[in-house]
């Protein structure tokens, strides 16, 4: 009898029809508010060879997990590694594996590479066969431990979102993968997949990808960070392995065509992500991927000729992505931190790297020197003139006078002080590279976020400069108003510059500092990024032109740009301060519909609203950022 009780109870409160005698409510509601049932157990599963730069940042936020330790376990297994992967486990493991309920791993140091494996990087039959071997067990091993969940997660993987874990798993759904973002426009998922299983672009990527659309969205294929549910009935037909999947195929035709649905034989390559997504696709489980939280980042898959060096910028890259987006990258844990890869610093081979920044915005100061760090550059804070500060009687005492017939050509207004006060920043920078005699200088502003390798592709634009011409400007960032822009002979990384906004970082010579002052232009003050594109003789005002008598900086900008704004006009924490402050004149002229802000993402000029999108192709070309169709993700197309 009391059995039957228990299984009643049990029913009837799986369907909340339970009534109690006493209770008028819902007798769950009067369990005791400090008990709370068990979230699920998960097994995370963790394959390492040659990441010990890695492992780090991977071990350390796996362990900052807003989940209960004891309520997951690990099934980890090391192999074919010549670094010092090995090394660093056995650190984590002494120190944090007793946190876990359990610990399963298996660390081989005596083989170092797969037969006929040409590189580290390389994908051989043999490499294949021994991963889906080793993702079968730990398979089989969820099953034996009886685990709610398995979460497939590659080390290449770094979720920054301590509560990624209960996320996912709160979802309840078959298999779902956290959206992931890298370097470029990379990730764990696919939207589109050719007929012979490999990657194909879609619009609906970039919009998942972006958070256009935020949701939990059915896809194709997920890949690298993999949570499955291990109760629902559809998980047995899960696998990895091509062999298995094509009996289970021939084996459960009947069962496809009395559900009417037609499940083409599989005969593509033998691939464990690819395998895995078609035995679910084949079987009728949908996979999912969600962009709910920003669950973190992913690093782009070797190619067989890279090196280490290559994974090792990868992260640098992403690190700087970090600041920009959680404002700091998240701590390593302590005794971790011997293994970290700490670069150099650098000028880039300039004389000397200046970043404007006001008094009264020390985030944003914190924010790039948190950034300058995290890329090694050795940069100098000059604390930038604030417009707040100045008064009309303050401007006149200074000499300065607006350029009679000035205002704004979008808003019809007058000069404002903030504009002033950036002028006066990076007029006082001018002035100094003349004092010291510094003959080549970056001045950069404090809302920027940098390109990947922007290392390397500045020095790269600087030699390229350096080599095929003289010059006094190089814009590294700016809004690109005019088309028809020119290449530099000899020069594959830069343009002719145009007429263009946004001082947000150029590099200056010597020689254009000494133009620029020469010029002397607070006696007809126009905003400065207005006078740069005088001075070089590319401003459509003939006007404010004629001017200035001596329009004969040599100006050039990197292609692509090597730097942008952190936040456009209507965006989340845009703020400007040279846009948003009080007018130099009381009497302003109103503002005409349909005039932009500066610092607009849009494009001015109508007849050239292309522009935007092939900077954006220029980008999306030089930082190899989708999938290879044949290889990334893919791997190779060879058959056992």
């Amino acid at each position: 009898m009391r059995v039957i009780v228990v299984l009643l109870l049990i029913c009837a409160l799986s369907t909340g029809s339970l009534t109690v005698q006493g209770y008028e409510d819902d007798p769950r509601s009067k369990l005791p508010a400090d008990l709370d049932y068990q979230p699920p157990t998960v097994l995370i599963t963790v394959l390492v060879r040659n990441k010990g730069h890695v492992l780090p940042y991977f071990l350390s936020y796996l362990e900052k997990l807003d989940y209960p330790k004891e309520r997951i376990s690990l099934w980890l297994r090391c192999d074919h590694s010549t670094d010092n992967s090995i090394e660093v486990l056995q650190q984590w493991l002494e120190h944090s594996s007793d946190l876990y309920h359990s610990v399963n791993y298996d660390l081989d140091n005596v083989t170092s590479s797969y037969r006929n494996e040409s590189s580290p990087n390389d994908w051989p039959v043999s490499r294949f066969k021994h991963v889906i071997e080793l993702k079968e067990q730990a398979m089989a091993y969820a099953q034996s431990i009886w685990a709610d969940f398995i979460f497939f997660l590659d080390v290449d993987v770094l979720l920054t979102a301590p509560q990624a874990l209960k996320s996912l798993t709160s979802l309840r759904l078959p298999i779902v993968a956290p959206m992931l973002l890298s370097e470029g426009l990379y990730s764990n998922f696919w939207c589109g997949m050719t007929s012979d299983y490999y990657y194909q672009r879609t619009d609906e990527y970039k919009e998942i990808y972006y958070v256009k659309k935020e949701g939990v969205f059915e896809v194709p294929m997920v890949h690298t960070a993999v949570l499955v549910d291990m109760n629902y009935k559809g998980a047995r037909y899960l696998t990895f392995d091509r062999k298995k999947l094509m009996e289970m195929q021939k084996y459960h035709s009947e069962w496809s065509q009395a559900e009417q649905k037609h499940v083409r034989p599989y005969n593509g390559p033998v691939d464990d992500i690819i395998v895995f997504a078609i035995s679910a696709n084949s079987s009728g489980i949908p996979l999912f991927v969600s962009n709910q939280i920003p669950f973190g980042y992913v690093l782009q898959p070797l190619e067989t000729s890279d090196t280490i060096d290559q994974d090792i910028q990868q992260i640098v890259n992403i690190k700087a992505n970090m600041v920009h987006d959680l404002g700091a990258v998240p701590p390593v844990l302590d005794y971790l931190q011997p293994y970290l890869y700490k670069p150099e610093k650098t000028k880039l081979t300039l004389d000397h790297i200046y970043m404007i920044n006001l008094e009264r915005r020390p985030e944003r100061r914190q924010k790039m020197e948190n950034l300058f760090a995290e890329l090694a550059l050795d940069v100098e804070h000059f604390s930038a003139v604030d417009g707040k500060a100045l008064n009309a009687d303050i401007v006149k005492d200074m000499g300065i006078t607006i350029l009679p017939g000035y205002e704004d050509p979008y808003h019809h207004r007058a000069m404002t002080m903030g504009e002033i006060g950036c002028f006066l920043s990076h007029y006082k920078i001018w002035q100094k590279i003349v004092e010291l005699e510094q003959k080549e200088v970056l001045i950069l502003e404090d809302d920027i976020r940098f390109e990947p390798y922007l290392r390397s592709n500045a020095v790269r634009v600087l030699e390229q400069a350096r080599s095929v011409v003289e010059y006094d400007l190089i814009y590294f960032g700016r809004k690109r108003l005019k088309e028809n822009e020119a290449r530099v002979d000899r020069a594959d990384n830069l343009v002719h510059a145009g007429y263009s906004y946004w001082t947000l970082g150029y590099v200056i010579s010597l020689q254009g500092a000494r133009k620029l002052l020469a010029a002397k232009p607070l006696e007809k003050l126009i905003p400065v990024d207005e006078f740069l594109p005088v001075m070089f003789d590319r401003h459509p005002n003939q006007t404010w032109s004629s001017a200035f008598k001596d329009r004969n900086l040599i100006a050039f900008s990197a292609a692509p740009l090597l730097l942008y704004p952190t936040h456009y006009t209507g965006e989340t924490g845009y703020i400007s301060d040279t846009e948003d402050s009080v007018e130099v004149t009381a009497a302003a002229e109103s503002v005409v519909g349909g005039a932009r802000l500066k610092s607009d993402r849009e494009q001015i000029f109508a007849n050239d609203e292309n522009i935007l999108e092939k900077e954006l192709q220029l980008r999306e070309s030089s930082s190899n950022s989708l999938p290879n169709v044949a290889g990334s993700i893919a791997k190779n197309h060879q058959e056992l």
